[in-house]
């Protein structure tokens, strides 16, 4: 798939992404690093082969590099808290709108990238809401996305109902369900 370039106009025009406003004019200038990282033609295809080979969310394929920019990372441990999720939920919209012109939809469901803290009731420090386990510091789920050609691979859960269903015992094929058609049964010799 081709490279997709969003800029800030093309952000604030959209239907979601004008409602972050706020993150996309913040005084740091930091959402314009946060387009620059994303607009990078290596990380949007390691955002697709994170969905097509590791089946995780897009911004897995990511997460760690661009929790690893100092930038990103002396924001989300420095800003209040609701302010810190306003530019993590900006990025899910920058990542919709990246997969979706490469050809992807949501899936309407969300991957884990981490398992949050446990925080104090009513405690809103700088930093409080980071993850103690999982792929990521500051993410705790994002947006599944699914190819609208249909995906090039069967999911576990497809070959597993496959291999459990009475038309498939002991048949020298089992049904794909991506290309409507039949595949031949691999030899383990």
């Amino acid at each position: 798939m081709s490279h997709v370039a969003i800029t800030r106009e093309e952000f604030l025009e959209e239907t979601q992404g004008k409602r972050f406003a706020d993150a996309v004019h913040d005084k740091e200038g930091l959402f314009d690093q946060v387009l620059a990282f994303f607009n990078d033609e290596d990380r949007q295809r390691r955002m697709e082969e994170s969905e097509i080979h590791h089946n995780r969310a897009p911004i897995a394929g990511v997460v760690r590099e661009l929790e690893s920019q100092s930038a990103i990372e002396e924001f989300f441990a420095s800003q209040h808290p609701r302010r810190a999720k306003r530019l993590r939920q900006a990025i899910g919209v920058l990542v919709r709108m990246i997969m979706v012109r490469r050809g992807w939809r949501k899936t309407g469901r969300k991957g884990s990238l981490g398992v949050r803290t446990t925080v104090a009731s009513g405690e809103v420090k700088p930093g409080a809401y980071h993850n103690t386990g999982g792929l990521a510091f500051w993410f705790v789920r994002a947006e599944r996305y699914k190819r609208k050609d249909g995906m090039p691979f069967r999911s576990v859960r497809e070959r597993c109902h496959a291999a459990e269903s009475p038309s498939s015992n002991g048949s020298s094929g089992a049904s794909d369900s991506t290309t409507g058609g039949v595949r031949e049964k691999r030899s383990d010799t």
